[in-house]
């Protein structure tokens, strides 16, 4: 099995690592739907408590976490590296591979990582109910068990897709006490207007969205989280990556790549984002790689550029590789991954050539599932089946060459309430879709003109 590098409780992180701070620019600031002009902290507090909208804005180094948050952290943090040193053997590959799993966590993925966070913050501003929406369900079932820890009620937008396609995640988020409701949905007007256009439309997350802010800015009582993209998300996932250092240094070793699925960024960037920091203040030279799926391809194909985070133009404007707010994806199995942005802070430091990119197609992320699975025991999410496509390829390079390079990935979440995809791989039924150039063609016609 899998050898472990462990830490000790008391080794959970003191503070989030806030990677803008050491970035060569700063990116552009988000804009005001409505003036076009650089949104304030008032124009994001309909949405969000102030603490966290500092968060959105702060270039300090470090942003230290709250006690209540930290206990909460030792429910699963810190979670275990790991060497995959069965999975070495199968491919043959003289590379060394590590992988961060965050699966261990209540939930089930990194998402509690943020979700508990935002909870938190929302609560000591008098917040008594969050909205919110979810794709495969990691982050609806995060944030409503956030919300039962903190005494809150939680209400879930889930993509119809994944709705149908995940029913135990669907039962997870109502275990924890929220409620879920199938997106779009008659419950809102954004959602009406879509089903008025489209009554089979099974959903996207740019539409779920819009239906979770439509909710909260009409609610005194109640605020819209997030559960990827913004800053302040990615920065409390950084946890993952500060706990990482730490580890590969008990494993005397240093990774040469560092490897996560990104689907709005947030699992890729806290683990990416310290290892960022020890390239450009250290001179490291970790190559970071980025995965998404071939059929939401927002890094490798779309356009950087100023764009709305959801369908109905309700969000501030935040610059970001996109594939058009009105672009929805195919119904892959990835649910986590089918969203039409890209975290700003992730773009801006793909664009500075920090961080590169690359595209898989499903059927190559599943196989790689499988085999890391029959290999070490666990069966990943769907969405980490990306980044194992990679570390599989890169593992072949090194085999090529004989290089025995050291890999770290993030493994995620665990695929326990994924089978279904699993089973249409086995029998295959799964599908491959390409990159779907002419819709995502008819979506760019309608970005903002900024």
């Amino acid at each position: 099995m899998a050898i472990k590098f462990l830490l000790p409780e008391d080794r959970i992180p003191t503070s989030w690592y806030n990677v803008a701070a050491d970035l060569p620019a700063p990116p552009p600031p988000p804009l005001h739907p409505g003036t076009l002009q650089p949104a304030g902290p008032g124009d994001l507090a309909p949405l969000f408590p102030m603490g966290l909208i500092m968060q959105e804005m702060s270039a300090e180094p470090t942003i230290e976490i709250p006690d209540e948050v930290r206990e909460i952290y030792r429910l699963w943090r810190p979670t275990p590296l790991l060497r995959a040193a069965r999975w070495e053997k199968v491919l043959g590959t003289p590379a060394k591979i590590y992988f961060k799993y965050e699966g261990v966590s209540p939930a089930g993925s990194h998402k509690p990582n943020t979700a508990v966070a935002q909870a938190w913050y929302n609560k000591q501003e008098g917040i008594t109910k969050l909205t919110t929406e979810t794709g495969a369900g990691q982050w609806g079932s995060a944030l409503s068990l956030a919300c039962n820890l903190m005494g809150m009620e939680c209400l879930v937008y889930m993509v119809k897709v994944s709705y149908f396609q995940k029913p135990y995640r669907r039962s997870m988020i109502r275990v924890w006490g929220a409620e879920v409701i199938p997106s779009p949905s008659d419950t809102t007007a954004s959602g009406r207007a879509i089903l008025a256009q489209d009554p089979d439309s099974m959903g996207s997350l740019g539409i779920a969205i819009s239906e979770a802010v439509e909710v909260a800015a009409h609610r005194d009582d109640t605020h819209y989280s997030l559960g990827s993209v913004l800053n302040h998300v990615l920065l409390h996932q950084t946890v993952i990556g500060q706990e990482a250092i730490e580890q590969m240094e008990l494993a005397d070793a240093y990774p040469d790549f560092v490897v996560g699925c990104v689907g709005g960024g947030s699992n890729f960037a806290g683990i990416a984002f310290p290892f960022l920091g020890q390239n450009i203040k250290k001179g490291k030279k970790t190559r970071l790689i980025a995965v998404e799926p071939a059929a939401c391809p927002s890094m490798t194909k779309g356009v950087y550029c100023f764009d709305y985070g959801d369908t109905a133009k309700l969000t501030p404007l935040v610059k970001m590789d996109t594939l058009g707010h009105d672009f929805i994806p195919p119904g892959i199995h990835a649910g986590g991954l089918r969203y039409h942005g890209m975290a700003p802070m992730l773009s801006h430091a793909f664009h500075l050539g920090l961080v590169e990119a690359e595209s898989v197609m499903q059927t190559e992320a599943f196989s790689a599932g499988v085999s890391f699975a029959r290999s070490e025991g666990i069966i990943p999410a769907p969405e980490s089946n990306h980044a194992l496509a990679m570390v599989s390829k890169l593992a072949e390079e090194c085999k090529q060459s004989g290089d025995a390079k050291t890999i770290l990935f993030n493994l995620s979440g665990h695929g326990h309430f994924d089978m279904a995809a699993y089973d249409n791989y086995l029998d295959g039924k799964l599908e491959d879709y390409a990159y779907p150039e002419e819709k995502i063609k008819e979506a760019m016609k309608n970005l903002p003109k900024v």
